[in-house]
């Protein structure tokens, strides 16, 4: 079992100002609390907005970012940590519909296109499994033909990405959404999603995984096997988000009925956070993550590789209790 984090390392690059603000805490491990220089700080977010756009600016940031990611990966290393996470940031304005481009292109186009080659040669001499989760802008079931379109070209880029690292199209190193649609019909949001799918490029369909919504007007487990069904895409069991929309189901029974989704030979992925009003003392569960995870996290003696999805980030890993 593999247990990982999400795009950040905490100690490398992070900090705990947020849970300062709002509790007066800090949390003495992050980077900023141990004394981190802005200078030396290790982060693969580096980005831009429209207005400033540069491509020799941001072929730059592009180099630092897959410097960096190989730092953490030689961290995680380190450090018992087989699973991350990789940002959606690290290739800023790649699917842009009139800014975008491809690694190929850029003017440092070799040292890019080597940097890959070595984050993808590096995960799989160390048995690194690398996932993404594009942003909840990608919506492949909206009602909007310019939306589709956008989320099209934003999930084949991250599909490139992992091409230009050496993976073959696995669900392995998935590339997890949302239906992320609650306009309209239900129903007829799932079909649009369905008769979408197949826009997508044949490597990136290979890669998509589909995840359980934390609202209880849109997409439990059960309401995603009718796209699986129709489509194959496995689906990603989130503890947290079963908690507000069930489906009529059991913790246990959705898990069981996510992981049965998975193609043979590939690891299931689920999810794992908890609330963060709950962690502040409150009495009433929200589906805003909490810093640090504790569980008890049940997997019902399933085998899973787990994503930790808490503010701390890595730390999160030695301070959630895990009953196989």
């Amino acid at each position: 079992m593999k247990v990982g984090y999400a795009c950040i390392n905490q100690q490398l690059g992070g900090s705990c100002d947020r849970t300062f603000k709002e509790t007066g805490n800090r949390c003495g491990a992050c980077y900023k609390c141990l004394g981190g220089k802005a200078k030396h700080k290790i982060y693969t977010n580096r980005t831009c907005i429209q207005r400033t756009f540069d491509i020799d600016i941001v072929a730059q940031k592009i180099e630092d970012n897959l410097t960096d990611l190989l730092t953490i990966l030689r961290w995680n290393e380190a450090n018992g940590i087989t699973f991350m996470r990789l940002s959606s940031e690290m290739f800023p304005f790649m699917s842009h519909e009139t800014l975008g481009y491809d690694p190929t292109d850029l003017p440092n186009a070799d040292t890019v296109l080597s940097l890959l080659t070595q984050v993808g040669d590096y995960a799989r001499e160390h048995s690194h499994r690398l996932t993404t989760h594009p942003g909840p802008y990608n919506v492949l079931g909206s009602l909007n033909p310019d939306t589709v379109r956008r989320t099209v070209n934003d999930l084949n880029m991250h599909s490139r990405m992992f091409d230009l690292m050496g993976f073959e199209p696995s669900h392995y190193n998935k590339i997890n959404i949302h239906i992320g649609s609650g306009a309209g019909d239900h129903d007829a949001t799932i079909v649009r999603f369905i008769n979408n799918f197949a826009l997508l490029d044949p490597n990136c369909r290979s890669r998509l995984t589909l995840e359980n919504d934390d609202k209880a007007r849109m997409y439990s487990v059960a309401d995603l096997m009718t796209v699986h069904n129709a489509t194959g895409i496995p689906i990603v069991f989130d503890y947290h988000h079963h908690g507000f929309c069930t489906g009529g189901l059991s913790e246990s029974e959705a898990l069981a009925l996510a992981i049965s989704t998975w193609p043979e030979g590939i690891t299931p992925v689920v999810h794992y956070s908890e609330s963060r009003v709950l962690e502040q003392g409150g009495d009433k569960p929200s589906p805003a993550h909490s810093d640090l995870c504790h569980g008890p996290m049940n997997l019902y003696g399933h085998d899973v590789d787990v994503m930790i999805e808490a503010k701390a980030k890595e730390l999160s890993i030695a301070t959630l209790t895990i009953v196989k």
